[in-house]
């Protein structure tokens, strides 16, 4: 080959070596460019991921504190509504208290026990019917199945009045609260 031949092979050969730099070069930059993109997006995406779990964080204390706040608001009216509970039962049985202080003071200047007596009566009708509305009521014994949930046996006897374990004599008033025993029937049962 000639000289001449030689070098334009040899810049052709340079010029081509120097395009497939410049395309690698090329190539090694849009690289470089999308892995910064990717490296830019995914810093973006993580700082919006701090940035929820940040807010997510404050608002899980917030809940937290508010639940905190309403249990000790609860615990705060119940023990309200404990201290407190028998005020309207006092406040009803008023009346029936302030007739009984007058019929005491009345039998004490009169000396009259009739009208002691009488006046007893109204204020004990007074409470019962007080009570009655609270929803106190009486348990039924005399001539009822003997009932352990509801009266407590105090006596047995021999009777041909009544089927046996039927009660016979109340000795003591029972009463229910609504559903509840306060106080089992004292009776007397027949064996």
């Amino acid at each position: 080959m000639t000289e001449k031949t030689k070098d334009q092979s040899t810049v052709m050969s340079e010029e081509m070596e120097k395009e497939e730099t410049k395309k690698n070069e090329s190539v090694d930059a849009d690289k470089e460019e999308t892995q910064k993109e990717i490296i830019e997006q995914t810093d973006d995406e993580v700082n919006t991921l701090k940035q929820t779990i940040d807010e997510l964080q404050n608002k899980l204390l917030r809940v937290h504190a508010d639940f905190d706040n309403f249990r000790k608001r609860t615990r705060l009216e119940k023990e309200e509504t404990a201290k407190y509970a028998a005020a309207r039962l006092v406040e009803a049985l008023l009346p029936a208290y302030d007739n009984l202080q007058r019929a005491v003071s009345s039998s004490k200047e009169t000396q009259n026990f009739e009208s002691l007596v009488q006046g007893i009566e109204m204020v004990y009708r007074q409470i019962e019917q007080v009570l009655n509305q609270e929803g106190l009521q009486p348990i039924e014994a005399v001539g009822q199945p003997f009932n352990p949930e509801l009266h407590q046996a105090v006596m047995q006897v021999q009777t041909d009045e009544y089927e046996s374990g039927v009660v016979v004599e109340e000795l003591q008033k029972g009463y229910k609260f609504k559903d509840k025993v306060l106080r089992p029937s004292m009776v007397k049962v027949n064996a």
